[in-house]
């Protein structure tokens, strides 16, 4: 597998994460893709020719590591990786798609048409919904292979020697694994950065979720305070609070109503920072 390509298309979502979505980037890369490329598969690349059973029963040795081992390691943990940094390339994707947007609009519209995104990057609107899903996304595939692991092997150990029972072995056999403490300190230090990208991802959810609350507690604020003082729709000093609240009444969508020819700043107003 080219894991190259796959770093190269996760490097742009850097500029686009919290500084925990960055240490979590971080800490993919550098302690599980990188710890996986270089030493996993070389650590499990003896784990069917070095699997010894003291009997020489025709297909009892294959018939148990078929047993103890239903799934391997290194191509669950590829599974894993894959699935855990795919909803990453969404949030990439939606950018892209909304700075192919703001381009359509200054084509049809020109410069003093206004904009549809102040920032195409910033997590506005439907980019907000799809960076909290990613995150939810990431820490349940992360602890639901936690959760197939260890139902396989449970505390993540391998024992030296397996005890098997299966056809056609004739009785029950002694089966020896291929360096199980070297292949016991990876599986724990793989299922440990595993946690600790599940924890990173949970603070940045909490971070980003707190933090909309606390800017729309604000502008609703903010809207009490600039009604109390102008109750009948004069001229007030709170149009950044009513940019604001024009950002949170859109959260939920990416839809924003068309822009008027003859008109256009009227609703720049208030679609500005929807995103």
């Amino acid at each position: 597998m080219n894991w190259g390509i796959f770093e190269g298309l996760l490097s742009g979502v850097n500029k686009y994460s919290t500084a925990f979505g960055r240490i979590w980037l971080s800490l993919v890369f550098i302690f599980r893709v990188l710890v996986y490329l270089v030493t996993a598969e070389r650590v499990w690349s003896d784990d069917h020719k070095d699997f010894d059973c003291n009997t020489r029963q025709p297909g009892c040795s294959n018939v148990c590591f078929d047993a103890f081992f239903p799934v391997s390691h290194v191509r669950l943990w590829a599974l894993q990786l894959i699935l855990v940094t795919c909803p990453s390339l969404l949030v990439v994707m939606h950018v892209a798609y909304r700075e192919l947007q703001e381009k359509r609009h200054r084509e049809a519209y020109g410069e003093d048409g206004g904009r549809l995104y102040l920032n195409p990057s910033k997590k506005r609107g439907g980019l907000w919904w799809t960076y909290v899903c990613s995150l939810v996304f990431k820490a349940s595939v992360d602890i639901a292979f936690l959760y197939v692991f260890h139902s396989f092997y449970p505390k993540y150990i391998l024992p030296p020697v397996v005890k098997c029972h299966a056809d056609p072995c004739p009785n029950i056999v002694d089966c020896f694994i291929s360096k199980p403490s070297e292949k016991n300190i990876f599986t724990l230090f793989m299922v440990a950065t595993a946690a600790i990208c599940i924890l990173l991802n949970l603070v940045e959810l909490i971070y980003l979720v707190s933090k909309r609350c606390h800017e729309c507690l604000a502008a609703r604020k903010a809207q009490a305070m600039c009604t109390g003082h102008h109750p009948h729709g004069a001229t007030s000093p709170c149009k950044q609070d009513d940019l604001l609240l024009g950002d949170l009444i859109f959260l939920a969508s990416d839809s924003h109503p068309p822009l008027l020819p003859d008109r256009p700043r009227d609703h720049v107003k208030k679609t500005i920072l929807i995103k």
